[in-house]
């Protein structure tokens, strides 16, 4: 958007967050080693880039989150490689609120016959982020991506954070094989996921400040 309004990044960060923009997801950051983003993600922009939007946007005051996409053809070393550059900007800007890995989902694309990784690795993979990002303050357990049990275990391995109470918008989760076929909870069902699970929900907004009724 900024690019077809011909304006600077830092200019058009600007702008957005003068028009109401005050924070920015942390999508499409898939995978930052770039033999392999070249392979999955070819249309979306470089690591760099991605990296150099947040960085500019933390400069300029708005907090974004960051992802990673895991389990599919990416190595181990991949995933530390692209925790460490998440890492390394966190301790340079401090701008980031919250990690969230996302799992590959294997149904309706190229590298369907690969599979996808056990919930053992989702867990490994969600400690591994909690220890190494002890920068970032929050981990957050994708339900949709997960699935509801799997989001809830996720929350004893480092998660401090499930999200949310959504519908529709993220209907690509069960296309692409999600255990959700229609991916909603209510605001009660979280909080009873929530006990279940043996801790206590908290509503939050945006910026994790608790929200009081």
């Amino acid at each position: 958007m900024i690019n077809k309004a011909g304006l600077p990044l830092e200019e058009g960060l600007r702008r957005l967050k003068e028009a109401g923009m005050e924070a920015i997801p942390g999508g499409g950051a898939e995978i930052f080693a770039e033999p392999i983003r070249s392979r999955i993600c070819s249309e979306k922009g470089t690591a760099d880039e991605w990296l150099t939007v947040h960085r500019t946007a933390h400069r300029l005051g708005i907090p974004t989150n960051a992802t990673i996409l895991y389990g599919h053809i990416e190595s181990l070393d991949d995933r530390i490689d692209h925790l460490d550059r998440l890492r390394r900007l966190q301790d340079e800007t401090g701008g980031f609120n919250a990690f969230i890995p996302l799992k590959y989902r294997s149904r309706h694309n190229s590298m369907e016959e690969i599979g996808e990784v056990s919930i053992v690795e989702d867990m490994r993979m969600t400690a591994l982020a909690r220890l190494y990002l002890d920068n970032i303050p929050h981990i957050k357990a994708y339900w949709p991506m997960f699935g509801k049990t799997t989001a809830q275990l996720a929350l004893a391995f480092g998660a401090d954070d499930m999200d949310g109470t959504i519908d529709d918008s993220t209907k690509i989760y069960s296309m692409a094989g999600a255990e959700e076929s229609k991916p909603s909870v209510t605001t009660a069902e979280m909080e009873a996921m929530i006990r279940s699970a043996g801790y206590e929900p908290v509503e939050r907004d945006t910026f994790y400040n608790p929200v009081k009724k």
